[in-house]
C-alpha cells in the first residue's frame, strides 16, 4: 500500500474501506475479500487455472482439460483495460491484496481456515488473469442448442418446436443436410460442462480425522432435479411519482445458487472518484449491484444467445485438418501439462478451429465440434465491466458504461437523485443473418456470424409515463423493435415478473416495506389460473378435500399454508404428467421437460393439445395429476391432512450444505452446513426459491435502494459475509435470510461509526 487505509466493519459483516487512492482501495478490497473468503478463493483459483486434478485426482482431470481449452488466450493487458482505463492498475492491486494475505497465512498456516487443514493443502497466490476467467459465468444456451438438434433429428422440425416455448419469433430449427445428426450425443460436450461444473469433494479427499464413512456418504447423497429455468433474477426502478417520498427507488434479487459462503459479497468502497456500496462476485474487484453517489443499479439476465455448436467434416487424410469453404484448414494446437494428484503430469493436446475450442474429435466418422464463444472476445469476463457503472454519475454515463457489459445477457437498471430511470440490455450479441443459432451448423462458413449488435442497439428505456420498469428475465424486448437476429428465443416463464407488474400497475405510492414485500412476494399466478379449473372436476376422497381447500385459497405459497403444500405438489405431478404424455418415448431422454407456461396453456385451451372431447381429456389428465399429489403427500407427510403444510424438512425448506459439508464427519457437518429451515414460495413466485424442495437456488443477496437517503438502504446476503466456519460472520445472516428479513445498508461515515463493530487501520510498509 501507498497511504493509510481504514476498515470499518458492521455488525452484517460488510467492509467499509476508506483509502486515500485508487490502488490502494482496490489492494484492500482484494486483502478483506481473501481474508473472509480464502478457501472460496482458492476452489475459484484452482478452477480457473485447470489444476483440480492436482489436489482431486484423475476424475477432475475432464475438468482441467476443460478449462484450459476455453482459457482466454488474448492479450491480458488489452482485456484487463476493457473493464476501466485503469483496469490493468486495478485488478493487479486486487490480486496483490488477495496475495498479501495469502503470504500472511503461509507465513503462519496454523491460522489458515479449517477446510485447508481438512485437504492438507495451502493456498497458492493469484495473477490477474484468474480475476479474468469466464468458468462461473453465465455464458450462454450450448447446451439447449445440442438439445434442440437431438430432438429434432428424432422428432422432426415441427414436433420438436411443439415442446418448447419459443417466442416471441418463431425461430427456425431446420438442421442444414451436411451436419449428420444421428451422431449428436451429450459426449460432444463433455469437456464444456465438465469445467462449469461445482466442485465436488469426497470424504477419499480428506484426512482420516476429518472424513465421513465411505459407505454413510454413498447411502446419504441425494439426487436433486436440476431446474434451469428457476434460475433467474428480479429487478425494477420506480420514479418519484410511485414512491412515498418522492424520490427513485431500485430493488434487485438475483437468483443464483444458494451456497455457503454466498455467491454475492457486499463491500463498500471509497476513495477519490469512488463511493460505491453493494454486492458484487467475491473474486472480483468492484461492485455489480448497489449505488454509488448519484444512482442505483441492478442486473438481470436477459436472453442474449452468445454460442454456437459448430460441425466440421475432416481430412480423411489428415484429422487434423477440417473443411472450411472450398479447402482445408488446420487446427491450431496448443499443448499442456497438467498436474494430477497420485500419478504422472497429463499431456494434452488442445485444438482450436477458427470458430473456437474444439470440444470433440469423432475420427472414426470423420467429423469434429467447436464452440463459438462470443464470450471469449475481450471484455467477456463476467461483471467486471461494472467497475466502469460504479462511477457513472448520470443515465448517460451509465449507459455509456454499459457499452462494455459483454457477459452476461443482462437488463441493467438505473435510478438516480436527479429523478430518472432507465433500462438497457447488455450482453455481447452475434447477429445471425441465416439461421438461428438453436441447433448444431455446419462449420463450412455458410453460417457466420455478422459482427456483434451494439449494446446501445440492445433493448433499452428511459423514464416512461408509468413510472417504472421492471424485468424478471421474461421477454421485454418491445415489438416494435427491429435487431431480432440478435436477440435470444428462449425466455424464463412469464409469471415472476407479470406478478411483480401486476403490484408495480397500481395507483398508490409505495413504501420501502412493501418493495420489500415484493421481493419475497409468494402470489403465485400459476396457481391462480390452474385452481379454478379444478372446481368442475370429478374427484373423490382426499383428492376431492384437496380441491376444495384450494378453491378457497388465497394462492400464497406461505410456510405455514397447507395449501400451498397441496397447490405445489400439484403442480409438480401436473408438470411431470406433463412430461410423461407428451414427451415421445425416443425424446424422453434428450428434452430435458417442457416449460410451465407451455403446461398451462394447454390445460386453459385443451384444444391446442387434446383430441376431441379436448375438455374431458384435459379434465382426466387434471384428475390424474391432482390424485398423484394427494397420493404422494399422503404418503410423505401422513394421512393427516393438517399436517401438510408446505415449509417443513420434509418439505419445502433450505439445508445450506458447504462443499466439504457432505465429505466429512457428523462432527464437522453440523458446525459447516446450516439449517434446515422452513421456506415459500417457489420459481415462480417472486420471492423466488426454485423448484425443488431443498431449496437450491434463489435470492441469497437483495438490495433496496432510495436515492432520497441512502442511509434507508436494505439488503440481504445470506448466509453471512464470511466463508471461515470460525468466523461470528460465517451464519449471522442465515436465519433473519431464512426468514426474509433485512439489515440496513449504511452508506453515510455517520451512520457506519454508530454501528461500527471492528475497526483496523492498516498502514503502508
Amino acid at each position: 500500500m501507498q497511504e493509510p487505509v481504514e476498515v470499518i466493519r458492521d455488525p452484517w459483516g460488510i467492509n467499509h474501506i476508506y483509502a486515500e487512492n485508487e490502488h490502494d482501495l482496490f489492494f484492500a478490497q482484494g486483502y478483506a475479500a481473501a481474508r473472509d473468503r480464502l478457501f472460496q478463493f482458492e476452489v475459484w483459483r484452482r478452477q480457473a487455472t485447470g489444476t483440480v486434478a492436482e489436489i482431486l485426482g484423475e476424475r477432475e482431470l475432464k475438468r482441467d482439460i476443460g478449462t484450459r481449452l476455453f482459457k482466454f488466450r488474448g492479450d491480458l493487458e488489452e482485456e484487463m483495460n476493457y473493464y476501466h482505463d485503469r483496469g490493468s492498475e486495478i485488478i493487479t492491486a486486487y490480486t496483490d491484496g488477495v496475495n498479501a494475505y495469502i503470504d500472511e497465512m503461509l507465513r503462519d498456516t496454523s491460522l489458515l481456515p479449517v477446510e485447508f487443514k481438512m485437504l492438507n493443502i495451502l493456498p497458492q497466490k493469484w495473477t490477474p488473469d484468474i480475476v479474468i476467467s469466464r468458468h462461473q459465468g453465465l455464458l450462454g444456451n450450448i447446451g439447449a442448442e445440442l438439445e434442440i438438434g437431438m430432438a429434432v433429428h428424432l422428432l422432426g422440425e415441427e414436433a420438436a418446436r411443439d415442446l418448447y416455448w419459443f417466442h416471441p419469433k418463431t425461430p427456425v430449427l431446420e438442421i442444414d443436410p451436411a451436419v449428420d445428426a444421428s451422431l449428436l450425443g451429450d459426449h460432444i460436450l463433455d469437456l464444456y460442462f465438465a469445467y462449469r461444473k461445482p466442485v465436488r469433494f469426497l470424504p477419499q479427499d480428506l484426512k482420516p480425522e476429518y472424513r465421513k464413512n465411505e459407505t454413510v456418504f454413498r447411502s446419504e447423497l441425494e439426487t436433486s432435479p436440476v431446474d434451469s429455468l428457476s434460475i433467474g433474477s428480479n429487478n425494477w426502478v420506480l420514479s418519484g411519482d410511485k414512491t412515498q417520498d418522492g424520490h427513485t427507488l431500485m430493488a434487485n434479487d438475483p437468483h443464483r445458487t444458494i451456497a455457503v459462503p454466498s455467491l454475492r459479497y457486499m463491500a463498500h468502497l471509497v476513495a477519490p472518484g469512488w463511493n460505491v456500496i453493494g454486492g458484487g462476485e467475491p473474486e472480483i474487484p468492484g461492485i455489480s449491484i448497489g449505488h454509488n453517489e448519484y444512482g442505483a443499479w441492478g442486473l438481470t439476465v436477459f436472453s442474449t444467445d452468445g454460442e454456437d455448436l459448430y460441425v466440421y467434416d475432416l481430412n480423411p487424410d489428415n484429422l487434423n485438418e477440417y473443411k472450411y469453404k472450398d479447402g482445408w484448414e488446420t487446427m491450431e494446437t496448443i499443448r499442456e501439462s497438467i498436474p494430477v494428484k497420485g500419478r504422472a503430469s497429463e499431456e494434452v493436446d488442445l485444438k482450436y478451429t477458427r470458430h473456437g475450442p474444439v470440444t470433440f474429435v469423432d475420427s472414426l466418422n470423420l467429423k469434429a465440434y467447436a464452440v463459438r464463444s462470443a464470450w471469449l472476445e475481450p471484455g467477456g469476463s463476467p461483471y467486471l465491466a461494472s467497475l466502469r457503472m460504479d462511477q457513472a454519475r448520470t443515465w448517460e454515463e451509465f449507459r455509456e458504461a454499459c457499452e462494455y457489459s459483454h457477459i452476461p445477457g443482462e437488463n441493467m437498471i438505473w435510478a438516480d437523485k436527479e429523478g430518472h430511470i432507465g433500462w438497457q440490455a447488455v450482453g455481447i450479441a452475434p447477429i445471425r443473418r441465416n439461421f438461428s443459432g438453436l441447433v448444431p451448423v455446419p462449420g463450412d462458413g455458410r453460417y457466420e456470424w455478422d459482427g456483434y449488435l451494439p449494446i446501445r442497439e440492445k433493448p433499452h428505456e428511459a423514464d416512461p409515463e408509468r413510472g417504472y420498469i421492471a424485468t424478471a428475465n421474461q421477454n421485454v424486448t418491445p415489438d416494435t423493435y427491429e435487431h431480432w437476429d440478435a436477440i435470444g428465443y428462449e425466455w424464463s416463464d412469464p409469471y415472476r415478473g407479470d406478478r411483480i407488474g401486476e403490484v408495480l400497475d397500481s395507483d398508490r405510492k409505495f413504501s420501502m416495506e412493501e418493495m420489500k414485500a415484493l421481493q419475497v412476494d409468494y402470489l403465485s399466478l400459476p396457481a391462480s389460473t390452474l385452481v379454478p379449473i379444478l372446481s368442475g372436476l370429478r374427484l373423490k376422497g382426499m383428492a376431492a378435500k384437496a380441491r376444495d381447500r384450494l378453491l378457497s385459497w388465497d394462492f400464497r405459497l406461505l410456510p405455514e399454508s397447507v395449501e400451498a403444500g397441496i397447490y405445489v405438489a400439484f403442480e409438480k405431478e401436473l408438470r411431470k404428467k406433463a412430461d410423461e404424455e407428451f414427451i415421445p418415448v425416443k425424446a424422453k431422454e434428450i428434452v430435458g421437460g417442457i416449460q410451465l407456461k407451455k403446461v398451462i396453456d394447454w390445460m386453459v385451451y385443451p384444444e391446442t393439445r387434446f383430441t376431441a372431447p379436448a375438455g374431458e381429456k384435459r379434465d382426466e389428465f387434471l384428475i390424474g395429476a391432482l390424485t398423484a399429489a394427494v397420493e404422494s403427500l399422503r404418503q410423505t407427510l401422513g394421512d393427516d391432512m393438517n399436517s401438510w403444510h408446505y415449509g417443513q424438512e420434509k418439505y419445502k425448506h433450505t439445508y445450506i450444505v458447504h462443499p466439504l459439508g457432505r465429505a466429512v464427519n457428523k462432527q464437522w457437518s453440523d458446525s459447516l452446513n446450516l439449517g434446515p429451515m422452513p421456506r415459500g414460495g417457489n420459481g415462480y413466485t417472486p420471492g423466488s426459491t426454485g423448484n425443488n424442495n431443498r431449496q437450491s437456488s434463489g435470492a441469497s443477496f437483495r438490495m433496496i435502494v432510495s436515492t432520497g437517503d441512502w442511509d434507508k438502504a436494505v439488503g440481504t446476503n445470506g448466509p453471512g459475509q464470511s466463508g471461515d466456519p470460525a468466523s461470528p460472520f460465517y451464519d449471522n445472516l442465515f436465519r433473519p435470510w431464512a426468514e426474509d428479513k433485512y439489515f440496513p445498508v449504511y452508506f453515510s461515515r455517520g451512520k457506519i461509526d454508530s454501528v461500527a463493530v471492528k475497526r483496523v487501520r492498516y498502514l503502508p510498509d
